[in-house]
């Protein structure tokens, strides 16, 4: 069956020109991506359990998990939590298949421990967080949907939803996902007092850029107020460093500007989250697939951690439209920016969309009756090797959040 695919030339001014250009991250410790990252791991746990005993991914959708906010007394060298951070992990799950009981919240709550542990080290898993199970069973239509039709290997479709995603990245969205990197790989290992709740906002005003950078500190690695504050300078050097690699552009970073020194009025915290103090979070409520909160571009607000990898278009479609965006982008040649949409039809097979639309800034001069016929082509391959995504999903090897 032929595809729908719209490929149309856009007239629009490229994100790099325009005045104002807005950029967001909520690193991996913010309370919205402990949320998203819990659903995440949860549905490949369930994916994992459901492949190993019923030899196929069964339906499920973990994508409605809570963060609800604890209470803490930080202190330099080292304070305590006071009231713990309370998860609950809800959504739908098949419970049962040919007779058998799934012990899925058991093994959801198990997933979601690991993920913590693994993710946020500092925290006491025993006093410091709960994590509560109130996952209901599957919708009887929706696990119908979920089944190929007839001999088709190819999922059907379980919503009438869309997709979308954009390349290349500007440099505002380079350097924050660049500056995240450095964090995480780099400051953190050889500075432990630099905690996981970080939020990293990015302003381009013509060609001035300004990062403000919210980073929680964890208080047993802290001993003083000078400790702090020199911290806070550090970051903001190498942050402005890792900037400087990426434009050519001027550059002003900023660390945790609501500090009022004087008063001891600071982002310290126990583990490194403003979850143990007040912040609470909810799935799909922070980064997009791509790894980024950008309101210059089309988004979807699809919360996409902890659908089914199977035929949820809320996930594939979006991490569908960000691939072939990525790769036509490195492949063809005269793009100056591309936007792709992806919509479904429910019950229909998942790689039959009901349109595939593609926008494209081409470059001055370029052919573009070539370039639209190669990434037409990039669109259908990308469709009909559709199901490569689940597994990708299901291995870990993309992310969501």
């Amino acid at each position: 069956m032929k595809r729908t695919i719209n490929v149309v030339s856009l007239d629009q001014t490229p994100i790099e020109e325009q005045q104002i250009e807005l950029v967001e991250r909520k690193c991996i410790g913010h309370p919205d991506s402990i949320a998203d990252g819990v659903a995440e791991a949860v549905s490949r746990a369930l994916c994992r359990e459901y492949e190993d005993r019923c030899d196929g991914v069964l339906h499920h959708n973990t994508d409605q998990g809570e963060v609800v906010a604890g209470a803490s007394i930080p202190s330099f060298g080292g304070g305590k939590i006071v009231r713990p951070i309370y998860l609950l992990l809800t959504g739908r799950a098949t419970k049962q298949f040919e007779g058998h009981v799934i012990p899925t919240d058991a093994i959801s709550i198990e997933a979601a421990r690991i993920y913590l542990a693994e993710t946020l080290p500092t925290l006491n898993m025993e006093r410091d967080i709960i994590v509560d199970c109130r996952m209901g069973d599957g919708s009887t239509d929706l696990r119908d949907v979920f089944k190929p039709s007839g001999s088709s290997p190819i999922p059907r479709a379980n919503d009438t939803s869309f997709g979308v995603g954009h390349a290349p990245f500007s440099e505002v969205e380079e350097i924050i996902l660049a500056m995240n990197q450095e964090i995480a790989d780099t400051l953190r290992p050889k500075h432990p007092m630099i905690g996981y709740d970080i939020k990293i906002m990015g302003l381009r005003n013509g060609d001035q850029m300004t990062f403000t950078i919210a980073s929680a500190m964890v208080d047993r690695y802290c001993s003083s107020m000078d400790d702090y504050v020199n911290m806070t300078a550090l970051m903001q050097e190498e942050l402005q460093a890792v900037a400087r690699k990426h434009t050519s552009r001027k550059v002003e970073v900023a660390v945790n500007t609501a500090d009022d020194i004087k008063n001891n009025s600071i982002f310290l915290t126990v583990n490194g989250t403003s979850a143990e103090m007040g912040d609470d979070g909810s799935v799909g409520r922070g980064n997009r697939i791509n790894g980024l909160i950008t309101p210059n571009r089309p988004m979807s607000m699809e919360a996409a951690s902890g659908k089914n990898p199977i035929n949820h278009i809320g996930k594939i479609y979006n991490l569908l439209a960000t691939g072939i965006a990525q790769e036509a982008c490195m492949k063809v040649d005269g793009i100056t920016e591309m936007y792709v949409r992806l919509l479904s039809q429910i019950g229909k097979p998942i790689d039959q969309p009901l349109v595939a639309s593609v926008q494209i800034i081409p470059e001055k001069g370029s052919d573009f009756t070539a370039l639209s016929r190669d990434v037409e082509e990039i669109v259908n391959e990308r469709l009909a090797d559709i199901t490569s995504i689940t597994k990708r999903v299901i291995k870990g090897e993309l992310k969501t959040f």
